[in-house]
């Protein structure tokens, strides 16, 4: 008679309390199938078992330990979001966490060789790996360190936009620029980190407004730096313009997380009598943001005053074109820092060509390479970092920049 007590285990996942919502996933509900089947009904209990197998396969894995352990770690549940708001967690809750803990960890640590014996089932049975694993000593570790961990999808994922409902979605595959990356402008870079540095160490950080001509990298440089300190809890957020009214919900939301964020505009401009610049301007003078400690807000754009003015606002009287420009400029003085990428002048373009032929492996001190990165940026009107990359990306594909 086999010892392995199927039926004792479902009952201890199915009364877990904090970890409750794990039961709809669909591989530990599988393997729930597979416990409430017979053994003797060997037809249904192989179907059921094939069934789990399959979906532990379907979801990536083949270590059953990993998966669960993934799962516990990914869980928004009441247990983890008191202990993310700063709040010690009742003893009787802290108690049921840690029951549910031991389930799962004895329900991960199965071993497909044991389950095959239980079923006595003498032909080829689907195989899958597992450990042993101590989850309610690494989930105490993660408790502990709230602050770099998060919970939920925040914990696996590190940048986020926002979708048509107004609702937090994860970015699953998101730009992975690092800061070595990045040539040059280091000073601007240094600013950046420094003030996203404090946010992390919780010392006062200041909203940040960049500007500059195109393709020069401030948006490069805000995804680097939220690449870079993913491990030390910094997420980020990005929002659009007309996204900026549903700004003070989301914040709400993002006021109770441990972890710190970086809400992120991109490409900033607005029209004359745009709504959402009332919104952006009520954000920076305080009447929300100011409250969240742990989020800053971070925009770039190509224009200085962020309002497009048209020649045709002009043509009013001196006293109200002072007011609405002054209005308009005020709202760049809002943000904390304000940084300026300038476009780069020849040799600092052509010291960014050089390096990355280095990276992909041409010779970088190639006059003629040189010369065709000149011509390819000079068609364009314009150098930058991006039009040194495009000449790079363009010579490896064979496309139309030619040496």
């Amino acid at each position: 008679m086999n010892t392995l007590d199927l039926p004792q285990l479902s009952l201890r996942l199915r009364s877990m309390t904090v970890f409750r919502n794990l039961l709809a996933d669909p591989v530990l509900a599988g393997l729930l199938d597979f416990m409430a089947c017979p053994p003797e009904n060997t037809e249904s209990a192989v179907a059921a078992y094939a069934e789990f197998v399959a979906r532990l396969y379907q979801a990536g894995y083949v270590n059953l330990t990993d998966y669960i352990k993934d799962r516990i770690d990914d869980n928004e549940n009441i247990y983890i979001r008191t202990v993310g708001a700063g709040h010690r967690p009742s003893p009787l809750l802290a108690e049921s966490a840690l029951a549910d803990l031991a389930a799962l960890e004895a329900a991960a640590s199965l071993e497909c060789k044991a389950l095959a014996g239980y079923l006595g089932y003498p032909d080829f049975l689907p195989r899958f790996e597992s450990h042993k694993e101590n989850f309610r000593r690494s989930y105490q570790n993660r408790a502990d360190h709230i602050n770099q961990y998060g919970y939920g999808i925040y914990a696996r994922y590190h940048v986020f936009c926002v979708d048509a409902k107004g609702s937090i979605v994860p970015v699953g595959s998101p730009d992975p620029v690092r800061l070595e990356d990045l040539i040059d402008y280091q000073r601007e870079k240094e600013i950046i980190v420094g003030n996203t540095l404090a946010l992390l160490e919780g010392k006062p950080a200041a909203n940040m407004l960049l500007t500059g001509d195109a393709g020069t990298g401030k948006s490069s440089t805000v995804k680097a730096v939220a690449n870079e300190y993913r491990a030390r809890g910094l997420r980020i957020l990005e929002v659009r313009k007309e996204q900026l009214h549903g700004i003070p919900s989301i914040l709400a939301e993002l006021n109770e997380n441990p972890l710190k964020f970086i809400l992120f505009i991109d490409d900033l401009s607005f029209q004359k009598d745009d709504d959402n610049f009332s919104a952006l301007k009520a954000m920076l003078e305080g009447s929300v943001s100011a409250k969240s400690k742990n989020v800053v807000i971070y925009a770039t754009s190509n224009r200085r005053h962020l309002v497009k003015e048209r020649f045709s606002d002009r043509d009013v009287d001196e006293v109200h074109r002072n007011d609405a420009m002054q209005e308009t400029v005020s709202l760049s003085e809002r943000f904390g820092l304000r940084v300026t990428f300038l476009r780069p002048d020849k040799a600092t373009y052509l010291n960014i060509v050089r390096r990355l032929a280095q990276q992909a492996g041409l010779d970088e001190e190639d006059p003629e390479l040189l010369l065709a990165a000149e011509r390819f940026a000079l068609n364009r009107s314009a150098r930058s970092a991006r039009a040194a990359r495009q000449f790079i990306d363009s010579l490896l594909s064979g496309g139309e920049a030619r040496i």
